[in-house]
């Protein structure tokens, strides 16, 4: 097993059977090879059928949310382009669901080189950090892992389905407003599979960074040209690891391009959609689920508001390592020896060309900056979206006395 040899895929694991739970990852535990293989094929089979029951559950949810929409419309009488977004919104729920089941079919074997890559990366640093006393005691990636994802993990379980029940309306049976809390729970829940993988980067940027740190320190002191030809190899090293963080980071963003994309399309047109029931109720003087659906928007955009941070912290500390590689190059005890020049010149030049981006398929990066432009475009649209409401609004009411 691929968790065997690695104690940070050991801490995230059950986390990512969480995830399976909700069928949006492959059970961890599916990757690696055992003695039991024909065991093994059985329970694959099974998850491959009980995947295929969610992807069945997730359609019937979606034909009956569709059915709600629409006699909602005609109960309200504002069937503009409401009943359009409003089907549109439900839809989501299926290509969402399908997407990450062919997402999941098609890259299983890349996510299993992913396990591979980083359980490979954390022994060969620890591996290299031995020479200069091991890893730095922080708080412990465990602990860091709950305080950012598993806190919100439980806090979105359990107060999505007290928002948004009774924002669902009349319309919906309470069987399939149970099932609809699922599919719900379940499509957010990927925005934290994806910040989980974002941690493993991070934490492995953290511990190469410590080691170059380290490397720094033993370069200031070191005059003796066997030692610095020794430091020159490690720095090598230190070089070739980063490239291949940079590289892993490449294959997780092709692994999760499809589903991101969707899920900042879905939250984006959820807020629209809530905003628009929200001024329709206002309209017609009923305040239900007025605050309910303003902690709902607020979850949605929290939940993708955590990625681009935690990217952005990731980001901010891989951008740490051209400075320290100056900071070498001016405190070291023979700064002119060749192979250390030599060595920080390429460290730099890959530095340079090898910038660390979290970016979903190219079409957009996930960081603070991306999330701030997204904030202006979803407000940009709210008010265009109240614009056209008090338009058709007004021309109602003067249609009305007229006719009076």
């Amino acid at each position: 097993m691929v968790s065997k040899k690695s104690r940070l895929l050991a801490t995230v694991f059950p986390y990512l059977d969480i995830f399976s739970v909700f069928a949006l990852t492959p059970p961890p535990q599916s990757f690696g090879h055992t003695p039991h293989r024909r065991l093994r094929w059985y329970l694959m089979t099974g998850y491959v059928c009980y995947a295929a029951a969610i992807l069945v559950m997730t359609f019937l949810v979606t034909y009956a949310n569709i059915i709600a929409i629409d006699e909602e419309v005609l109960e309200y009488n504002v069937a503009d382009f409401t009943r359009v977004m409003g089907n549109i919104q439900k839809s989501l729920y299926s290509v969402m669901a399908i997407t990450n089941q062919l997402n999941m079919l098609f890259n299983y074997r890349r996510l299993g080189e992913i396990y591979k890559d980083i359980a490979s990366l954390e022994n060969d640093m620890d591996e290299a950090s031995q020479c200069f006393g091991g890893q730095k005691q922080r708080y412990s990636f465990r602990v860091r892992l709950a305080c950012c994802l598993g806190f919100w993990m439980i806090l979105m379980m359990c107060s999505m389905p007290r928002l948004t029940m009774t924002a669902m309306g009349p319309f919906v049976s309470l069987q399939f407003k149970i099932l609809t809390e699922f599919v719900m729970i379940m499509q957010q829940l990927k925005s934290l599979e994806y910040c989980v993988f974002v941690l493993l980067i991070h934490e492995l940027v953290l511990r190469l960074r410590h080691t170059l740190l380290q490397l720094q320190q033993e370069f200031q002191d070191c005059e003796q040209q066997d030692m610095l030809q020794a430091l020159c190899v490690a720095l090598k090293r230190n070089q070739l690891l980063l490239g291949r963080i940079w590289r892993l980071e490449g294959d997780v963003g092709i692994y999760f391009t499809p589903t991101m994309v969707l899920l900042f399309l879905y939250n984006g047109l959820t807020i629209l959609h809530m905003v628009n029931w929200v001024y329709i109720n206002k309209f017609l003087n009923d305040s239900c689920c007025h605050y309910e659906r303003f902690f709902v928007c607020s979850t949605l955009i929290i939940n993708l508001l955590l990625p681009c941070l935690l990217c952005q912290r990731c980001i901010n500390a891989y951008n740490c390592i051209p400075r320290i590689l100056h900071q070498i190059r001016c405190t070291s005890a023979d700064p002119n020896f060749p192979m250390l020049s030599r060595g920080l010149r390429e460290y730099s030049l890959q530095m340079e060309h090898l910038k660390l981006r979290f970016t979903c398929g190219g079409l957009f990066d996930i960081n603070l900056k991306y999330f701030g432009g997204l904030l202006v475009t979803i407000s940009g649209y709210v008010i265009i979206l109240l614009q056209f409401k008090v338009q058709a609004i007004a021309e109602d009411r003067y249609k009305s006395s007229i006719d009076a």
